[in-house]
């Protein structure tokens, strides 16, 4: 008998050492063709983006309806670009990374990404800016992006900012899975990082297919099945098929089972849902619906709500990267023209500008992964979806209250906690706030966090917008029961406040009310 298993697992292991390994599919096109996509990419999410923008966070928790018109016109894109440009956070996140991958090559570590999105000019919010307060205080990716050290782990900041990814991939979901791996890991865990590397492979799948429903399900194997943002998406897709003329129906099938929020702080007991699988289910929405009409695709996205610009960006970005740009109807591309050769604010680059380095860059991933590369023509090595590692988020955490404060923390103080969790939300502030000179309101309070007398953590709270602490304190995985806790500021100064907002507690189950 033992001879017998011997025999079967050397058989086993020679048969998988010489059985040959899957050859990929080989796309060719015409290196004119590629740029078209690229710029069809990167075009599309500009587009989107500025459609959405009035909206965005403006319906959280309901649709938009038919008849409320959101706003289109010449000139419109070049407008928003100059007067409101945070707006276009999607596409200044994505460059900061380009530019890196420019400056330093394509193999640029993880920690030149970091450096860079930390120090830069723009304002953040959520995972990106508790990302980047981590890694300007020492705290390295992945742990950055961790839950445990991240409140907003699950947020939707690398899906806004992982279209670059796929763009630079084209036909290769797993290159473009592994390019944002370590990026994602910035400033996302979990569900936060599937939603980059689902949107990642979206676009990747889209310079090789022009089956909106293909794109959508085969980019979804590169996401776990046990993952819960797996789920959601997959949800949205048996949905569709079975309601496939009503998007609105599978909108009230997403809010009544995906709505709840776990981990956002903002988004607990809240309309306000910030979470990257509701948002993504947003933009499949729309890309399944639209069924290859931009039109169709934009407002339906749109339409959905919540992150109502960044969501259409995507969905746009994605369908462009299908259809090509000069695919893109002439309305939609109405003053284009004349806002490609503006730089986006924070960054040194134009629209213009990317539509080169996009194309240089997905020419050297070509090259890189299988493919070639002639003076006129590109072959793809064309991918099949493998599902990245599984990670989850939040487990076995349940918000079970939200309790206001508003008091201003000037010395200390102390609560009880009676759960496994708590984050305790607020923000240190000067009490006259210079909103036009930022560098104006710089003091840094040292801060101290004991749970039951142990002091577990030191902090520093800076008053900067742009250098602050998102939530004032935050403990996960605490043994189940009763928690005294109180905070200290070691340095108080009457010309700046902490301000304590709301106290949300977790349990490891969600409480019912007694019969």
């Amino acid at each position: 008998m033992k001879k017998l298993v011997s025999w079967s697992l050397f058989l086993i292991v020679v048969v998988g050492f010489i059985a040959p390994k899957p050859q990929p599919t080989y796309v060719s096109m015409s290196k004119e063709k590629l740029r078209d996509k690229i710029k069809g990419g990167w075009a599309g999410q500009v587009i989107g983006c500025t459609f959405g923008g009035p909206t965005e966070f403006q319906f959280n928790g309901t649709m938009i309806n038919d008849y409320q018109k959101i706003p289109w016109y010449d000139g419109y894109i070049k407008h928003s670009m100059m007067s409101s440009p945070s707006l276009y956070d999607d596409l200044y996140m994505d460059l900061t990374f380009v530019d890196v991958f420019e400056k330093h090559g394509l193999d640029a570590p993880v920690e030149a990404h970091a450096k860079a999105y930390a120090n830069s000019e723009y304002r953040l919010w959520h995972a990106n800016q508790v990302g980047r307060y981590n890694i300007l205080h020492g705290l390295k990716a992945p742990e950055s992006g961790h839950w445990l050290n991240n409140p907003h782990a699950d947020d939707i900041d690398f899906q806004i900012e992982a279209d670059f990814s796929g763009l630079m991939a084209p036909g290769m979901p797993n290159t473009a899975a592994k390019i944002g791996d370590g990026i994602g890991h910035i400033m996302n865990y979990g569900d936060g990082w599937y939603g980059g590397v689902y949107v990642g492979a979206m676009y990747s799948l889209a310079f090789v297919s022009k089956d909106i429903n293909y794109v959508v399900k085969e980019a979804l194997k590169t996401i776990p099945a046990q993952s819960t943002f797996y789920q959601c998406i997959n949800d949205v897709i048996g949905w569709h098929a079975k309601y496939p003329n009503d998007w609105k129906k599978t909108w009230f099938e997403v809010q009544r089972k995906w709505a709840d929020e776990a981990g956002c702080p903002m988004g607990v007991y809240s309309a306000y849902d910030i979470d990257a699988k509701i948002n993504a289910a947003y933009i499949v929405i729309g890309l399944l619906y639209g069924n290859g009409d931009f039109t169709k695709t934009m407002e339906i996205s749109t339409r959905c709500g919540q992150d109502s610009d960044c969501n259409p960006s995507s969905a746009a970005g994605i369908l462009g990267t299908m259809i090509g740009y000069d695919q893109i109807s002439s309305y939609w591309k109405l003053g284009l023209k004349e806002a490609e050769d503006v730089d986006f604010r924070y960054t040194t680059m134009s629209l213009n500008d990317v539509y080169d380095i996009g194309l240089k860059h997905a020419l050297q991933m070509i090259e890189r992964n299988g493919g070639k590369v002639s003076d006129k023509d590109v072959t793809l090595a064309v991918q099949k979806p493998q599902a990245v590692r599984l990670e989850q988020g939040f487990t076995g955490h349940f918000p079970v209250s939200v309790k206001p404060i508003q008091k201003e923390l000037t010395n200390e103080y102390s609560f009880e906690v009676d759960g496994i969790g708590f984050v305790l939300r607020g923000n240190a502030e000067p009490v006259k706030v210079d909103i036009a000179n930022d560098k104006a309101n710089v003091h840094v309070f040292d801060a101290e966090l004991y749970i039951d007398d142990k002091l577990v953590e030191k902090a520093k709270l800076p008053t900067s917008f742009r250098l602050r602490r998102h939530e004032l304190f935050w403990k996960y995985q605490l043994p189940k029961g009763k928690h005294a806790v109180r905070v200290k500021v070691l340095n108080p100064d009457p010309g700046y406040v902490v301000r304590m907002v709301s106290l949300i507690t977790y349990d490891n189950k969600p409480h019912a009310h007694p019969e």
